[in-house]
C-alpha cells in the first residue's frame, strides 16, 4: 500500500506540474499581444493561495513531502503568472489584481502561517492548517466558475482555457485516489470537488465550443509542446 501510494503520488505531481504549465499558451498570447484582454486573474491568485498554505501543510505533516514539493513548484509557478499579469493588465484589473495578492496571498496566508507557527503545535496545527488548506482548495477549484458563467452567456469559450481545465480534472482525480490511500480527507474533499467541477467546466466547453475549437486546442498543445521541449540542435535561436 506504501509503494502504491508513493506512486500515485508521484503520478500526481506529474499531473499537477502539467496543470501549473497549462496556463502558459494563454500567457504567451497575453505577451505577444501585450494585453490581457478578457482574462481573468482570479484563478491564478486562487491557486497561489492554494498552494502557498498547501506547501506548508506538506512541510508539517509526517509522510507528506509529495505535497510539499509539487505545491512549492505551484508557488513558483503562480507567482510568475500573476507577475505577467500586473505587467501586462489595464489599470483597472491591475489595481484589483494587486489589491487580491495584497490582501489574499500576502497578508491572510502570512498571518495563517504565523499563527500556526507560534500559537499551535503538533497534530492541533496539523489540523487546522488542514482545515484552511481544504477551504482554499476548493475555492480554487470553484474560482473558474465566473469565466463558466462568462462561456455560458457568450456562448464562447475562448477565455476558458482548455488545458487548465483539462488538467484540473486529471488533478482533482488522481490526488482523490492518493487521499483515499493516506486515508487524508483533507486532501480528498476538495479534490472530489475538484474532479466534479473540472468535468463540469470539460462538458461546457463541449456544448460551446465554435467549428474552430479543435482547431485551436491543436494550436495550445503545439504552444504548450514548443515551450515545453528544448531547442533543437540545429537550432541556433535562444530561449
Amino acid at each position: 500500500m506504501e509503494n502504491l501510494s508513493f506512486i500515485i503520488g508521484v503520478i500526481g505531481n506529474i499531473i499537477s506540474v502539467l496543470m501549473f504549465l497549462s496556463p502558459v499558451g494563454t500567457f504567451r498570447r497575453i505577451v505577444k499581444n501585450g494585453s490581457t484582454e478578457d482574462f481573468d486573474s482570479l484563478p491564478y491568485i486562487c491557486i497561489l493561495l492554494n498552494t502557498s498554505l498547501w506547501t506548508y501543510y506538506g512541510i508539517i505533516k509526517p509522510g507528506s513531502y509529495l505535497v510539499a514539493t509539487v505545491n512549492g513548484f505551484g508557488v513558483i509557478f503562480q507567482t510568475v503568472y500573476i507577475a505577467l499579469f500586473l505587467q501586462f493588465a489595464h489599470p483597472k484589473m491591475r489595481n484589483r489584481t494587486a489589491i487580491l495578492v495584497g490582501v489574499l496571498n500576502v497578508v491572510l496566508i502570512g498571518t495563517a502561517i504565523l499563527l500556526a507557527h507560534f500559537l499551535l503545535h503538533g497534530q492541533m496545527r496539523i489540523n487546522v492548517i488542514g482545515f484552511l488548506s481544504t477551504a482554499l482548495n476548493i475555492m480554487m477549484y470553484i474560482s473558474p466558475l465566473g469565466v463558466m458563467k462568462t462561456v455560458v452567456t457568450s456562448k464562447s469559450v475562448e477565455y476558458m482555457p482548455f488545458l487548465l481545465s483539462l488538467f484540473l480534472f486529471f488533478n482533482g482525480a488522481i490526488w482523490t485516489f492518493y487521499a483515499l490511500l493516506m486515508a487524508d480527507w483533507f486532501l480528498g474533499v476538495p479534490n472530489v470537488m475538484g474532479w466534479l467541477l473540472g468535468a463540469v467546466q470539460l462538458v461546457i466547453y463541449a456544448i460551446y465550443r465554435n467549428p474552430n475549437s479543435s482547431k485551436q486546442v491543436v494550436e495550445q498543445l503545439e504552444d504548450q509542446t514548443e515551450c515545453l521541449l528544448p531547442p533543437s540542435s540545429s537550432s541556433t535561436q535562444e530561449y
